[in-house]
């Protein structure tokens, strides 16, 4: 089985700069790419906050916190950063035409021996293995928000993922201490965000009949169905804008009204109101940073 040294991650958003000090903190050259050069910055100075925190609390030791750091890598050029690497992992915009632009850069910048991982959750790695030569090599990667706190990844096998692929991903999630669970096939959402998004469906669908406030929803999920957090909550939590490019996506592929995003959602996202990133979705929040 190949030896993965080096680790690229695509997008320094809420999902990969944490992914990528995951890699770095389980023992890979890691190096976070993104075009705009005040994510990488934003990227930066948040990573440094929580591994201090973490340093406090005493989760990591001062030196171990120094050597992830001497192992993290910021560019914004994507050649730079995928041109050593063995693994790529793609934590962009979870929309289709975005990602698969994407991995036909990465087909042409990054070596032969690659295996290209997407963190997404909806996009299956088929839809995007046809932009590349090396489908065997495709795979989903599927961490949960957020993942520096989340021991759960869910590695997807396509038909044409290789078993070493599978493989290989999986043990990527060993050294940097989560869970895996290897899925052999495909389907949107995969396991957890089925479930839960059946569930977020449900809630959406009884607040916009009038059944009940989303307040009283998010209550009854916690204190009834012993929920750490309620659905309305999650949202804000996750990003409203997530779930409604989900949504989205589901719906192109399918084709079935029940897959549309629901009404309230779209409103919000158009106004901007996307959760706690932006201090208002379902509820209203102070400036301060997701704890960690």
């Amino acid at each position: 089985m190949a030896k993965v040294k080096n680790i690229a991650v695509i997008g320094a958003g809420q999902m990969g700069h944490q992914i990528a000090m995951l890699c770095a903190l389980g023992g890979y050259e890691t190096t976070i790419q993104d075009l705009q050069e005040e994510a990488l910055k934003k990227a930066s100075v948040t990573l440094d906050g929580i591994m201090d925190k973490w340093v406090s609390k005493g989760k990591i030791s001062e030196n171990q916190r120094l050597a992830a750091f001497e192992r993290l890598n910021f560019t914004q050029s994507l050649k730079d950063a995928v041109r050593n690497a063995d693994f790529i992992i793609e934590a962009v915009v979870e929309k289709l035409e975005i990602k698969k632009e994407v991995f036909s850069k990465l087909e042409r910048l990054a070596p032969s021996h690659a295996i290209f991982a997407t963190n997404s959750s909806t996009i299956v790695n088929s839809m995007l293995a046809g932009e590349t030569n090396r489908a065997d090599k495709v795979v989903n990667m599927h961490f949960f928000f957020p993942p520096l706190v989340m021991d759960c990844v869910e590695v997807v096998m396509s038909e044409q993922t290789s078993d070493e692929t599978a493989q290989l991903t999986m043990e990527v999630c060993r050294k940097i201490n989560r869970s895996a669970f290897l899925l052999k096939k495909e389907i949107s959402g995969f396991v957890a965000n089925r479930i839960l998004g059946a569930l977020q469906r449900e809630a959406v669908s009884l607040y916009e009949k009038g059944i009940a406030d989303y307040k009283d929803i998010d209550q009854i999920c916690r204190k009834a169905l012993g929920h750490p957090i309620g659905p309305f909550e999650l949202m804000d939590l996750s990003g409203i804008d997530v779930g409604y490019f989900v949504a989205e996506q589901r719906y192109k592929e399918t084709g079935n009204p029940a897959d549309k995003p629901f009404a309230c959602i779209e409103e919000k996202v158009k106004q901007g109101h996307l959760g706690r990133k932006t201090g208002k979705g379902w509820y209203e929040y102070k400036t301060e940073p997701v704890k960690q």
